[in-house]
């Protein structure tokens, strides 16, 4: 790996055009001794029959892998959901905990997550808020969780308030109210001193739902609880489980019934090692499938080890490409969501993605997760309207084997900001991922390892400053090769050096000023450009240099919630060199002074396949409300073959004639009269629309015949719609429909009682009418037969739902 890590710094420098003196001689000597070296040690092993049928068994596995199986039904343990359904609805008055306790790998979190969606419990709470604890945490962190699930709003006011002020707003959020929240993965009585000021007591019911592993722990809290300790699976929901995963809805082989059986048993009815030996089974050719079982079977230990050694051969079955890309999953906090889009823009730039002709990174790289799901390596924690996976987490065993595999393979090394005076120890990692700290004051350190090539700044919070000294960041500059994510991370002047790290692939990067400097040019390599910061709208000025940079690919803005783009400069654009490879783009621009620049832009990027687009003036809401409708312009889309996905906001008055092979589209601001969205309605391959506020304006829209074939998603969001009629045809595709604060909307069209590809109906804070029509199709879908569609209603005033 160091000669692999050497070899790569002076091949990118040669190209970068270094005046120095490369070694790549001395090298390649070094590659030949190691070749022999390798070839001597594969000699002198001996290798049985089994051993080589087992090593075959690593071959052709993706093709393998089907979809993951979304919110799966518990195996077993129907009784103890029961149980805890009931302790939550009934019992005291007074606020009460309710805890599951239990070893590591019993699925306390999916039993958790299985009460917690139950109708039953959505009926009788006001409020539901799940909280992630895990060893590492903060009070600002808990309490940001808890307000987020609460109220979404509260995600945009985290920069400006403190502790004090989220513990204050929460308890004011909490009071009067019957309210369930869930605390996952305590590990000591110190998280709940940091929340329980803030969880009001009004004697009205309210429970707090605890997962530990510490048996102890919720008698800390209440000597008088009763937790429930989570036993084992039985032998007989062992197999069934091992059978669900294994073989889905088909019989189990009658020739493998019986070594099926014999793992089943080995793994001592604990959950994770059962899915962690379907995993391996699963993706093992059938005819080499009894002998691997059997000889997991005879190796299988999770009393002491806690799936340890399961997990070893999980990771030892895994193809050689697979094996970074699972280890990298341990640079990212315990127990923390991780977003797939970012994780897959981080293995590419790190260079753990194999080019397939035909494929682009990005779908080989999306494969490689959908094999780590396949093998129960990964969980699935949130889908995208079309399907796919948006965000997904690792089990915290999973994670620990990660961090220590990384750390004996010196592939990662991991630290908390606060220990890093005291870092390095004795391994020397090529990635170092950084934890945040809960310190106010900046940290001062040095960062100089000889075989660091990237850098992480996991979830550090804004505010948390990083002063380096000279040395270390001379030694930065002339190592970093791969990826910088300084997050919101503030570093001591740190930022305007970042412009000379030439062979970054990515960058994220926390910028306190407006525009971009120029200099960003020198990063000829990057890929991945993402920054955010501390002002208002978020609003970024790009240099003209940035024409010039050619491998970019994604140009972003973050975080997330918070309206904001980049402009590019229009001096000269039309001589200006295209993008060619750029896909992925954030964009603010002032339609009203600038509407053809936004086509001369768009022109110059070929490849663009999404799109976010946003209104760049400070005004524009205000002039979007006073001044709807004086623009006349169009704006002309449809030669952007490549656009998949685009959101636009503040266009008020505007048409558009959009490409064809538009499949996502979210609209917001832009005051169209309903007479417009036929445009929309006649796009062949539009799966997914998301009308927000203003998107369209008028009291009425009427579904014309023929519209949205293959619409799959709609989300209608705080609409000033009355009337709403449709045709069964519009709605031939329709898997999911989401309605929030349409409060005049007086009825949704009845023809949705006879569609029969829907799955899921989501209906908060609307007109009652319209909650009364939405109550006659759910009768007309059972009456149907269409047992599986699920229909969410929270009322604006009592909160209730129901599902079918």
């Amino acid at each position: 790996m160091k000669v692999a890590y050497s070899v790569e710094l002076e091949i990118d420098s040669a190209l970068l055009g270094d005046k120095h003196e490369h070694c790549l001689d001395a090298f390649a000597r070094d590659i030949k001794l190691m070749k022999i070296e390798a070839e001597e040690i594969y000699d002198s092993i001996r290798y049985d029959a089994e051993t080589l049928r087992v090593t075959k068994t690593t071959i052709h596995m993706p093709s393998q892998i089907v979809a993951p199986i979304f919110n799966e039904a518990l195996v077993g343990l129907n009784d103890e959901v029961e149980s805890i359904i009931d302790r939550l609805v009934r019992g005291s008055s007074q606020l009460d905990i309710v805890a599951i306790v239990g070893m590591p790998g019993l699925g306390k979190t999916t039993l958790a997550s299985k009460v917690y969606g139950d109708p039953s419990i959505n009926f009788h709470f006001h409020i539901r808020a799940w909280c992630t604890v895990s060893q590492v945490y903060s009070k600002h962190n808990l309490l940001l969780q808890i307000l987020c699930a609460i109220d979404s709003g509260s995600c945009d006011q985290c920069h400006t308030m403190n502790e004090d002020d989220f513990a204050a707003k929460l308890y004011q959020q909490l009071k009067g109210k019957r309210y369930v929240i869930v605390l996952d993965d305590v590990w000591d009585i110190d998280g709940w001193n940091l929340l329980k000021h803030s969880l009001p007591d009004d004697c009205n019911g309210s429970r707090v739902l605890l997962t530990s592993r510490f048996h102890n722990l919720s008698l800390e809290i209440r000597p008088d609880s009763k937790p429930l300790h989570l036993r084992p699976l039985t032998d007989k929901e062992s197999l069934e489980l091992l059978q669900k995963k294994l073989f889905a809805k088909e019989d189990c082989p009658a020739t493998l019934s019986e070594v099926v059986l014999h793992v089943a048993k080995c793994c001592k009815g604990l959950p994770l090692a059962v899915v962690l030996v379907a995993g391996i089974l699963a993706t093992t050719q059938q005819d080499c499938l009894e002998d691997v079982a059997r000889r997991l079977s005879s190796t299988i230990f999770v009393e002491n080890e806690h799936c340890m050694k399961t997990l070893e051969y999980s990771y030892n079955y895994l193809p050689d490409y697979l094996k970074p890309c699972l280890l990298y999953l341990g640079a990212f906090q315990e127990d923390q969501n991780i977003p797939v889009r970012k994780l897959l823009q981080l293995w590419i730039s790190e260079g753990f993605v194999r080019r397939i002709e035909g494929k682009s990174l990005e779908d080989v790289a999306d494969n490689y997760l959908m094999d780590l799901i396949g093998r129960s390596l990964v969980m699935p924690t949130q889908r995208r309207s079309l399907g796919g996976i948006k965000v997904c987490r690792i089990h915290d065993l999973v994670h620990e084997f990660c961090v220590e595999k990384a750390k004996e393979e010196n592939f990662l090394g991991i630290v908390n900001v606060d220990d890093l005076h005291t870092f390095p120890g004795p391994s020397n990692p090529h990635r170092l991922s950084i934890y945040p700290s809960t310190s106010k004051g900046p940290i001062k350190s040095r960062l100089i390892f000889p075989n660091l090539r990237s850098l992480l700044f996991v979830d550090c919070k804004y505010g948390q400053q990083l002063d380096l000294d000279g040395s270390s960041l001379k030694f930065l500059l002339s190592k970093l090769l791969r990826v910088l994510d300084l997050g919101e991370m503030h570093c001591l002047y740190f930022p305007r050096e970042v412009l000379f790290l030439v062979h970054l692939r990515y960058l994220r990067i926390n910028w306190n000023f407006g525009q971009i400097p120029s200099a960003i040019a020198n990063l000829s390599r990057l890929e991945t450009l993402a920054v955010g910061g501390p002002l208002v709208r978020n609003i970024f000025l790009l240099p003209n240099a940035i024409w010039n940079m050619k491998t970019l690919k994604h140009l972003v803005v973050f975080p997330h919630y918070r309206v904001g783009g980049l402009e590019f400069p229009m001096d000269n654009v039309e001589c200006s060199p295209d993008l060619e490879h750029l896909e992925t783009l954030s964009l603010a621009i002032d339609p009203s002074s600038q509407g053809q620049s936004l086509q001369k832009i768009l022109s110059k990027l070929p490849s663009i396949c999404r799109l976010t687009c946003v209104n760049g003036n400070d005004n524009w809401h205000s002039e979007c409300n006073a001044s709807a409708g004086n623009h006349d312009g169009i704006l002309v889309l449809d030669y952007l073959s490549h656009l998949e996905s685009l959101k636009m906001g503040g266009f008020a008055g505007y048409e558009f004639v959009f490409p064809l092979n538009l499949r996502k589209l979210t609209i917001s601001y832009n005051h169209q009269p309903w007479s417009k969205i036929s445009a929309i309605g006649k796009l062949p391959n539009l799966e997914m629309l998301k009308l927000g506020p203003y998107s369209f304006v008028g009291e009425e829209w009427e579904m014309e015949e023929g519209e949205f074939q293959n619409l799959r998603c709609l989300q209608l969001l705080g609409l000033d719609i009355r009337w709403w009629t449709a045709s069964c045809d519009n709605f031939c595709c329709l898997e999911k429909l989401v309605l929030l604060n349409c409060f005049r909307l007086e009825e949704v069209p009845s023809c949705l009682g006879e569609t029969l590809t829907l799955d899921i109906i989501e209906m908060t804070s609307c007109h009652e009418s319209a909650v009364n029509s939405m109550k006659k199709i759910q009768q007309e879908q059972m009456d149907m037969g269409n047992k599986d569609l699920k229909i969410v209603i929270v009322e604006r005033r009592k909160w209730s739902t129901s599902s079918s």
